[in-house]
């Protein structure tokens, strides 16, 4: 078995998450025994949910203000499926939660894709992905004004919102990934073997 231990730690920056720097020990493949020291940003685990209408095959995402992607002198108003902190909750009530204050829907049948890193060196988020079936709006949806959120509400045809990935108008990950995750079910259905072959 390998050896792993956190030698020191000390926390950097603590505000909307704790970014702390961590000095690490591990043993590498050849059994030697070696450090580094890495930050490491922690603001806890979230959910995220891709909302689908099954009966007319229309999908809800919302537009947000992104300030990384800024940073990054990218269009900072990204498309993305609705997604959130668990502050507490399970991650099916925090997606149910983020859906009904977000996009303005009751989720009806909640599943599960996969729980996973999104940034494994640096980040300690776990991310639970979920797909959500909805019939109707019924909130106005938006976000949270008081946490400052000002979020745009977007229905579109499953197809238009799967095409966006490849003219670059979806670059989230979580997004791309579930909106793959649907079509992949659709075509495991076409070919009647199960997406998990």
């Amino acid at each position: 078995m390998r050896v792993t231990r956190i030698l020191a730690s000390e926390v950097v920056a603590k505000a909307w998450g704790t970014l702390t720097q961590y000095t690490f020990q591990y043993s590498k493949l050849s059994g030697e025994l070696t450090e580094i020291t890495r930050e490491v940003y922690d603001r806890g685990h979230a959910a995220a949910v891709l909302l689908h209408d099954p009966e007319r095959d229309m999908v809800i995402l919302v537009r947000q203000f992104r300030p990384p992607a800024m940073v990054n002198g990218s269009n900072p108003f990204l498309v993305e499926v609705c997604a959130g902190v668990l502050d507490g909750d399970d991650p099916a009530t925090c997606a149910r939660k983020e859906a009904l204050e977000e996009a303005g829907v009751v989720v009806k049948d909640i599943r599960l894709i996969t729980a996973a890193y999104g940034l494994p060196a640096a980040v300690t988020e776990v991310l639970s992905l979920f797909i959500g079936t909805y019939d109707s709006k019924t909130q106005q949806g938006g976000g949270l004004p008081d946490e400052g959120e000002d979020v745009e509400v977007l229905e579109l045809p499953f197809q238009v919102a799967f095409q966006m990935i490849s003219t670059g108008e979806i670059v989230d990950m979580k997004t791309i990934l579930l909106l793959q995750h649907l079509m992949l079910e659709r075509v495991a259905v076409t070919n009647n073997v199960s997406p998990q072959d």
